[in-house]
């Protein structure tokens, strides 16, 4: 079985630490021109990858799912792109990029609603207890 959770887990950490990276330099440079990056990238890729990887660890049955692997590439691929996007959007007016990684984010969004509804439908699971 794909472990979709430490997959977004580890996106969600990569993120992380390039967040807090741009935070560093921001600082060290006096230059907060690219904020709103760093904000997107803490809340988009750290907080809403760890907590998709987290619900997909306390319910691993939405794992079995084809539509984790439709949510893994959407919201990922989104996370990724979305930073990139908004600063070509800051530097240079360019805003296609953001655009597009912000239609994938509502996507990736929308099939992790239809997961967590097939749960309501499902039987009662307890989570997974921790190894």
């Amino acid at each position: 079985m794909n472990r979709y959770d430490l997959q977004f887990l580890l996106l969600a950490t990569l993120s992380l630490i390039v967040g807090v990276v741009l935070g560093i330099v921001m600082a060290a440079t006096q230059d907060f021109q690219l904020r709103p990056v760093h904000a997107h990238i803490n809340l988009v890729g750290w907080a809403s990858l760890a907590l998709f990887g987290l619900a997909y660890r306390v319910y691993p049955v939405l794992a079995t799912r084809r539509l984790a692997r439709l949510h893994l590439l959407l919201s990922g691929s989104a996370a990724v792109l979305m930073p990139g996007g908004i600063t070509l959007a800051v530097l240079v007016r360019s805003e296609a990029l953001a655009m597009i990684a912000s239609v994938l984010w509502l996507a990736g969004a929308i099939v992790f609603l239809f997961q967590l509804l097939s749960l309501m439908s499902a039987p009662a699971q307890s989570p997974s207890p921790a190894e």
